[in-house]
């Protein structure tokens, strides 16, 4: 298939009016959606025109909501408000509706005061025992590389403040990638 001059201005001008590159592709007939797509990237023609869009003011951010209250909690959260206007059917009639989303929420760690860390042992390998804190500390290709060598219960691997590092119940773990996404 050739893209002659003729067929690139058409191109052009159903790119300008908002339709999909299939759409194109079967106005223009022996052409596939894929090379429509092609054609628009070698042109460099600008984003596609949506049809029935928002417009950029009703998406940017209008005003910031009240924050969370904040209390002893180790997050402080803030909130910020968009309004977006919405497009819904009610019967045969179309209706559109301002609508305030939520559009950022930013959460901030801040760390408690009341941690204790224990003081490491410092073993080598070869002094570990199995009543010893196994917790590997720094690098391993460094000299200054060692294990925790606390006290561990139990005969567990790890020490009681390492278990809390490495033994998360689930709930926790999903709050906390909850958090992140």
């Amino acid at each position: 298939m050739n893209w002659t001059d003729e067929r690139v201005e058409r191109l052009k001008k159903l790119w300008a009016e908002g339709l999909s590159a299939s759409q194109i592709a079967a106005q223009l007939g022996g052409v596939s959606r894929n090379a429509v797509i092609g054609k628009v990237h070698r042109l460099s023609l600008p984003g596609r025109a949506k049809a029935g869009g928002t417009s950029a003011a009703a998406r940017t951010p209008k005003r910031p909501a009240a924050t969370a209250p904040r209390s002893a909690n180790t997050f402080n959260s803030s909130r910020i408000t968009a309004t977006r206007t919405v497009t819904r059917q009610q019967g045969s009639t179309m209706l559109k509706e301002e609508m305030d989303v939520n559009a950022i929420e930013e959460v901030r760690y801040r760390p408690s005061a009341n941690v204790v860390v224990p003081i490491s042992r410092r073993l080598g390998l070869t002094e570990l025992t199995e009543r010893t804190c196994k917790w590997p500390v720094g690098d391993p290709l460094t000299d200054d590389f060692h294990f925790c060598g606390c006290e561990s219960p139990d005969a567990s691997p790890y020490c009681t403040y390492h278990q809390k590092m490495a033994y998360q119940p689930v709930n926790e773990r999903r709050r906390a990638a909850n958090r992140v996404a």
